[in-house]
């Protein structure tokens, strides 16, 4: 990338890497920005934020920003809406940290594209520029965000606003110069195979082991999410009617609909993990007290918000039957593991105790243990990322708790991951024994 290049073919100066990062990274600010902006705007404009001044209308723009990059809002009770001067009375409020999760997207793969384009102009030894340079000027801008756009009524803590932005950036920015670089090795200059070869065999052994188990933990979430998906569908289509008769009373227009529906799209994320939680038996806390799942439901009054009138209610009588979806995912997760062919503990045991009667069983249940406990670990960090307080009422706890995830999880995914150990080599040799023929 050059400063400039005339029509004669003569090259220009080239730029300086970390000048080149902020470039890429201004880019990613104005386009997720203006993104934040427009559906705020289009609400504004047709009435349904009532007599608002643009410069209301353009903080509120801004915190939408924050808050779609992770950073918690302080919300503190005030006569009013926030900044706008539109009617309304006191309300109980405090920390809004819900974070949607599908329009943090944005900001993350628009840092994927740019760390490409960086890894694209960088060596492996001096990628650290470009990237130091874009992730400074997207912490100024966060930083000059939260000291604009904070007011009365939100706080905006300017220490946050600068670093939390970088989580999602950060790593979209890392993630897409590793795609574009092709191996850890071109990326960060260190030759991961010399340095593996250089170990021992038996830790050589536990380090692929583990690896392993750890990616068919990530299967097994990965089914697990792809279950709760289908479930989440399957509930949206069943409660369909009740989810327009909310749209209807609300009245919210043609615009206000739409930015409602974008709003909900955008914690459709959260919503996955929260399918999960009421599946795995975790259960998925809906306010202060109020809590559903596929084994209990005590769910109170809820917001006149259109998804949530999928929330299953009553006798479910069939409720238990989900928990089979995250023991089927880990069933999943222990035939990968099989097909992988890293067993290298099984290897070991059966080298140390010669009786197989034994030694098979031993092998499936500690690996349905790791691998159970992976799923159940990276479950209970969607967990914590997708819950959050809505600041407002009683809704200042929303999501599924961490520590129950990991526990329901992590149990049924083992027991699936056992079966699907137990399983893989007769599926495997069946699959053989038809490619032969």
């Amino acid at each position: 990338m050059k400063l400039r290049a005339d029509q004669s073919g003569l090259r220009g100066l080239p730029m300086p890497l970390w000048l080149q990062g902020a470039v890429e990274s201004v880019q990613a600010v104005l386009i997720s920005a203006l993104l934040a902006l427009v559906p705020v705007v289009a609400v504004w404009a047709t009435g349904g934020l009532g007599p608002w001044d643009p410069e209301a209308v353009a903080r509120l723009g801004g915190q939408a920003w924050l808050l779609v990059h992770g950073v918690p809002l302080d919300l503190t009770t005030a006569d009013g809406a926030a900044g706008g001067g539109a009617d309304g009375g006191s309300a109980p409020t405090g920390a809004l940290s819900f974070i949607p999760l599908g329009l943090t997207l944005i900001p993350f793969l628009l840092s994927w594209r740019a760390g490409r384009r960086l890894a694209r102009a960088s060596y492996a030894d001096n990628l650290w520029q470009s990237l130091l340079g874009a992730c400074g000027v997207y912490a100024a801008f966060g930083f000059a965000t939260a000291f604009v756009c904070r007011t009365a009524e939100v706080g905006v803590g300017i220490t946050a606003g600068s670093l939390i932005p970088l989580v999602p950036v950060g790593l979209g920015l890392v993630v897409g110069a590793r795609r574009e670089a092709g191996a850890w090795t071109r990326l960060i200059g260190v030759d991961a195979v010399d340095w593996i070869a250089r170990t021992g065999q038996y830790s050589r052994w536990t380090g692929s082991y583990l690896w392993a188990v750890l990616r068919a933990g990530f299967v097994a979430l990965m089914c697990a999410l792809a279950l709760s998906g289908a479930l989440l569908v399957a509930d949206l289509a069943v409660h369909w009617a009740q989810i327009v008769t909310v749209y209807e009373a609300l009245e919210a227009g043609a615009v206000g609909g739409a930015a409602l529906t974008v709003a909900q799209l955008g914690y459709a994320p959260n919503l996955l993990v929260w399918t999960l939680g009421w599946a795995s038996g975790a259960g998925v806390t809906l306010g202060v007290g109020s809590t559903a799942g596929s084994l209990v439901t005590a769910v109170g009054p809820l917001p006149p918000i259109p998804v949530l009138a999928s929330v299953p209610t009553g006798e479910l009588l069939l409720g238990p039957a989900a928990l089979a979806l995250p023991v089927l995912a880990g069933t999943m997760g222990g035939w990968w593991f099989v097909r992988e062919g890293e067993d290298h503990f099984d290897e070991w045991l059966s080298i140390k105790v010669r009786a197989r009667w034994f030694t098979a069983p031993v092998s499936a249940i500690f690996l349905g243990a790791l691998v159970g406990a992976a799923a159940g670990a990276l479950a209970a960090g969607l967990a914590w990322v997708t819950g959050g307080s809505a600041a407002l009422g009683r809704f200042t706890e929303l999501g599924v708790d961490p520590l129950w995830m990991l526990v329901w999880v992590g149990a049924e995914a083992a027991v699936g991951a056992c079966i699907g150990y137990a399983l893989g080599p007769w599926i495997e040799h069946r699959r053989t024994e038809r490619g032969a023929h």
